[in-house]
């Protein structure tokens, strides 16, 4: 029982407390303030790490590829590797 009304008095905060604390201004609806333009900004932001931290990845495999061609041997799982025939 005592679980039960630790929920009803949860439920009962979250009723009470400021709409403008639920949420922010984007929420509302004003769109072209300050806050909003600046999330906006964080987010390509964080998009753009993402991105370049991808690219870094792919990249450091296409390098890894290359290097390895540039030896004259055979990549592993090639027709012509000695240890696989």
């Amino acid at each position: 029982m005592k679980r039960f009304s630790n929920w009803i008095l949860a439920g009962v905060v979250c009723v009470l407390i400021h709409p403008s604390a639920l949420a922010c201004a984007t929420c509302f609806g004003n769109s072209d303030s300050p806050m909003a333009k600046g999330m906006n900004a964080g987010i390509a932001v964080l998009l753009g790490v993402v991105g370049l931290l991808w690219l870094a990845f792919a990249s450091f495999f296409v390098f890894i590829v290359q290097r390895s061609r540039q030896g004259g041997e055979p990549l592993p799982g090639e027709q012509n590797d000695p240890q696989h025939n």
